[in-house]
């Protein structure tokens, strides 16, 4: 039997790297910043950190011009509809049926649906996607139109909250409605039901309309891990920043911001109070919830909560009798678990690699950035979250090339590595020797 993924995996790379380049080349046309001369390496970092709904920037988004905003926009929009979306698109659409090995490069981010309904999957997500950010933009405009601001700005703020981008026509980003309960509430809102999944969405609406009594174990998974990390995540937040870069804030406020804190590492990168005023504590919970990132077939990055999940009950559940894992009555094949720790040890290599490698170029060049704030801006990166330190308009080209490789891998590689191999390895014939390991 002849496999052709290895072109399936090569288009849908090829398939990011033409977006990215076409609006990298839109970017730089005169009259799209307007700031004086935009350099083609700065144009090059905000098309891949729209496209792959990042939100890290090197120069000032309220300096594009309402064009240029526009291009960006319908970057993040492109990027934000998900690989999902491309991948059903290209493997189902074109070939009127899917095959095995392609339903397999498929599986784990639309599960069972995909082989009987990928034009209603499609249709499904293009119909959250309209729903959500019009619903967004709404709010968003009672706020912003008190301050005498188009709606543009709420609908440019929707997309990208929901898209889990993290960019703002704002050059503060969300600080200035740090107290403002409509822009919080609105944004953590699209952030949670853009990150949680369009299988999730769908499974949450078939059982509000009684086509099914239970949620799925994959919704259940999601739901429970995704509330426990805000949950959490808000109270070391609340704990860590008190009497610091929430001292100003009234106690309902403080409530507010934290858990708006613990939602946006969440892949979205808006921030109502900046990262560099945090505490250290803060910082390292923040990167940890960046490499956590979003769920499975959503607009968000990072490993997963699923892959979290699995990683946790192993740790807690694994016994040496069996191979498997029982998790809340089901139970999780060993596949599973090595695809889990694969991907997350794939992760802590990539953002170690890259975070190293800043430190000490940036120190060749005399620009002397401590390993802590490297790491915190490469799981942004990787996680496609966009929280900054603020050090990333400071960094030279070859550092912000190495941040465009790790979100373009964050996004679109760890799909492809996901993929099946295009070659036939030695263990389907034939049983080699066991390897005897001390853990």
């Amino acid at each position: 039997m002849r496999i052709k993924i290895g072109r399936d995996k090569l288009f849908l790379l090829g398939f990011f790297i033409l977006v990215i380049l076409a609006g990298s080349f839109l970017l730089v046309i005169p009259g799209m910043y307007n700031a004086g001369k935009l350099s083609y390496i700065d144009a090059l970092f905000t098309a891949t950190s729209a496209v792959c709904v990042t939100g890290l920037v090197v120069v000032d988004t309220a300096n594009y011009s309402r064009l240029g905003q526009t291009i960006i926009m319908l970057l993040i929009q492109t990027g934000g509809l998900g690989i999902i979306t491309f991948a059903t698109l290209y493997i189902a659409i074109p070939r009127k049926k899917i095959s095995l090995i392609s339903k397999g490069a498929i599986t784990d981010y639309s599960l069972s649906e995909v082989e009987y309904q990928p034009k209603a999957i499609i249709k499904a997500i293009l119909k959250y996607t309209i729903f959500f950010e019009l619903l967004g933009a709404l709010f968003f405009n009672i706020s912003f139109r008190a301050q005498g601001l188009p709606f543009f700005v709420a609908v440019f703020h929707s997309i990208s909250a929901f898209c889990n981008a993290g960019f703002s026509t704002f050059s503060t980003n969300l600080e200035g409605y740090v107290t403002d309960p409509i822009v919080n509430f609105t944004t953590m809102f699209l952030i949670v039901i853009g990150g949680i999944g369009f299988i999730v969405i769908k499974d949450i609406r078939k059982v509000m309309r009684h086509q099914k009594q239970h949620l799925s174990y994959h919704s259940k998974v999601v739901l429970k891990t995704t509330a426990g990390l805000i949950l959490s995540g808000a109270v070391a937040f609340f704990l860590l920043e008190y009497h610091t870069s929430m001292a100003d804030l009234t106690f309902p406020q403080k409530i507010m911001a934290s858990l708006f804190q613990s939602v946006t590492p969440r892949t979205a990168g808006f921030d109502t109070i900046a990262q560099n005023r945090m505490t250290q504590g803060s910082q390292l919970v923040t990167t940890l919830l960046m490499f956590i990132g979003a769920s499975p077939a959503s607009t968000g990055g990072g490993v997963k909560t699923t892959t979290f999940f699995i990683l946790l009950a192993t740790a807690f559940r694994y016994k040496d009798s069996g191979d498997s894992i029982v998790s809340n009555g089901r139970t999780i094949a060993p596949h599973t678990i090595y695809k889990a720790v694969g991907i997350v040890v794939k992760g802590i290599i990539i953002v170690f690699i890259g975070a190293v490698a800043i430190v000490l170029h940036e120190g060749n060049w005399g620009n002397q950035i401590s390993l802590m704030d490297a790491v915190f801006e490469t799981t942004s990166a990787f996680g496609t979250v966009g929280l900054s330190e603020g050090i990333t308009s400071t960094l030279h080209t070859l550092s912000k090339l190495i941040l465009i490789f790790t979100m373009y891998i964050g996004r679109v590689g760890l799909f492809a590595f996901a993929l099946p191999k295009n070659t036939r390895d030695v263990e389907g014939y034939a049983a080699l020797p066991g390897a005897d390991i001390m853990i």
